[in-house]
């Protein structure tokens, strides 16, 4: 177990040192919608008001958010990258606040399918993820909403790392290889309402994250449903599980299973 956590570890610290230099291109090259955009470029900065009128299929980054108070629609299209293993993102907001990003529509193929750096208040919402190292990764983020997705088939579906107040809700996540949900250093977040299977871990809280409520989730068929850092007493980290259906638990009786 300790080398399946390590692997987790090391997904997130990879990530992070291959793509938290995102380029932001000058200003010349960012889209201020003052109009709503239709059809954004692969590789586009963008800011205001933007919705996919066909699929991008990128050799790189997908989309970059450059300013507040973005909404992208993927409006039913999918945001196609170069492979998982690459330093590549679909989405990124990166120190932007008040950003939607909506479905329906879906985004494959990234190291990260939307990455989330710096930024406050996020919301992302019915969307599809697939085949991603990582499908969504928040880091130094405050506020993100994440709620009514499908995340199936990446390495970790979703990572939370140096975050505070993450909202995880309704979203189905299946076959995401090492873990479902992820919170590495992150405080005061709620994982609530989600249906997690197929993983190594369905959610793993190391010990630095604290103060987090995982409740009435139904996280089944993971080799270990929920994970306190590898067992830690819930006291010492201060996270509550409550009402979770669930079958196995470190440390144990976390479950009450239906």
């Amino acid at each position: 177990m300790q080398q399946t956590m390590s692997y987790i570890l090391a997904t997130i610290l990879v990530a992070l040192a291959t793509i938290s230099g995102i380029n932001m291109h000058n200003s010349a090259q960012v889209a201020l919608a003052q109009e709503p955009l239709s059809s954004p470029a692969c590789g586009q900065v963008v800011h205001g008001n933007v919705t996919l009128t066909a699929n991008l299929d990128c050799t790189g980054d997908g989309l970059i958010v450059g300013g507040d108070s973005t909404t992208i629609n993927l409006n039913g299209y999918s945001i196609n990258g170069p492979g998982d293993n690459s330093s590549k993102v679909g989405i990124s907001v990166p120190h932007s606040n008040n950003v939607i990003i909506q479905g329906s529509g879906s985004i494959r193929n990234y190291q990260a399918g939307i990455l989330i750096s710096g930024s406050q208040n996020t919301e992302i919402n019915r969307l599809t993820f697939e085949e991603n190292k990582i499908a969504v990764f928040m880091t130094g983020a405050i506020g993100t909403t994440v709620e009514q997705n499908f995340i199936d088939s990446n390495t970790i579906g979703i990572a939370s790392h140096s975050t505070i107040g993450t909202q995880l809700h309704a979203n189905m996540m299946t076959g995401n290889d090492l873990a479902g949900v992820t919170l590495v250093n992150t405080d005061r977040s709620q994982i609530d309402a989600n249906s997690i299977g197929g993983s190594r871990n369905g959610i793993y809280l190391d010990s630095q994250s604290t103060k987090n409520t995982i409740l009435y989730n139904n996280v089944l068929k993971n080799d270990i449903d929920i994970n306190n850092a590898d067992g830690l007493p819930l006291n010492i980290n201060g996270n509550e599980l409550l009402k979770n259906n669930c079958f196995v638990s470190t440390p144990s009786g976390g479950c009450n299973p239906q």
